[in-house]
C-alpha cells in the first residue's frame, strides 16, 4: 500500500484530504502541530497514523520523515498541506510572528521536501504536492507574511519541480481561492464581519458566485499525487471559481 504524509491535517482541507488519499488506496500518516482527539480520530477512520510536528522547525520536520519513513518503509507521497496565519496592517505586524508564519509555511515545506528528496530519488519516483495559496500570486492587504510565504512557495514548486523530475520525483501545487475551512474565521474576524458575511464578502468576487469547498481542493490533490499523471511538473493548479483569472 502507497503512504501519504499529509501535514496540517487536523483543518477543514487537511481531514478532507486524508478522506480522499484513503479512498483512493493509500496509507495516511496525518500530522499537525500538536496531537490531539481530532488527529487521533482522523487517523483512525481513515486506517493511517497521527504524528505531530511544529514545522516552523527544520529539525521537527527532519525528525517527522524520519520517524514516518521508519514506520512504513518510505513516502510514496508528500502533501504540504500546513499553513499558519496571523493578519495586520504591515506598519503593526509583530516582526517574529511575521517570521513564523514565513518559517511555518515556507521554511517547513522546504525542510519536508529536502527530507523526502533524497529517498524517493534513489527510489527513483516520488510526489510532492504543496498547498499554496491565491494570495501567494495576487497578495493580499494585511496579509504580507501569508502572501509572501504562499508567493515562495509557487517558487518553490516550479523550482524543485525541473530539479527532482530528471529522478522521477513529480512536484506540483495548488493554490486555491477562498475555502470554506475554519481558517476563514481568522478573515472575518480581522474584518470585524461574522463568518457567514464573511463568506458572502468573498463570493461576490469570484464570477463562479461561491467559495470553494474542500474536497473539491482535495481531489485536485488525488490527481496531482497519482503515478498516472506524469507530464503535469512544477505546475500550480488554481482552483478559485475564476477570480484570479478574471482580475483585471
Amino acid at each position: 500500500m502507497p503512504v501519504a504524509l499529509l501535514t496540517g491535517a487536523a483543518g477543514g482541507l487537511g481531514v478532507a484530504t486524508a478522506r480522499r488519499l484513503a479512498q483512493d488506496g493509500y496509507r495516511v500518516v496525518v500530522t499537525d502541530r500538536t496531537p490531539g482527539s481530532r488527529l487521533d480520530d482522523l487517523a483512525a477512520e481513515v486506517g493511517g497514523a497521527a504524528l505531530a510536528a511544529d514545522l516552523a522547525d527544520p529539525a521537527a520536520a527532519r525528525r517527522l520523515v524520519g520517524e514516518v519513513e521508519e514506520r512504513t518503509g518510505g513516502i510514496d507521497v508528500l502533501v504540504a498541506n500546513h499553513a499558519y496565519m496571523t493578519m495586520a496592517p504591515v506598519e503593526e505586524h509583530d516582526p517574529d510572528d511575521w517570521w513564523r508564519v514565513v518559517d511555518t509555511n515556507l521554511g517547513g515545506t522546504f525542510a519536508l521536501a529536502q527530507a523526502v528528496a533524497g529517498p524517493m530519488t534513489r527510489r527513483g519516483s516520488g510526489r510532492i504536492v504543496v498547498i499554496c495559496s491565491e494570495w501567494g500570486v495576487v497578495g493580499w492587504p494585511g496579509a504580507t507574511a501569508y502572501s509572501a510565504s504562499k508567493a515562495g512557495l509557487v517558487a518553490l514548486v516550479k523550482s524543485l519541480g525541473r530539479e527532482l523530475a530528471p529522478a522521477g520525483v513529480v512536484v506540483n501545487g495548488i493554490a486555491p481561492g477562498v475555502v470554506d475551512t475554519p481558517q476563514l474565521q481568522v478573515d472575518a474576524d480581522a474584518a470585524g464581519l461574522t463568518l457567514a458575511a464573511m463568506h458572502a464578502e468573498y463570493a461576490r468576487d469570484i464570477p463562479l458566485g461561491r467559495i470553494g469547498r474542500p474536497e473539491e481542493i482535495a481531489a485536485a490533490v488525488a490527481f496531482l499525487a497519482s503515478p498516472r499523471v506524469g507530464a503535469l511538473v512544477g505546475q500550480v493548479l488554481q482552483l478559485n471559481g475564476g477570480s484570479t483569472r478574471t482580475r483585471a
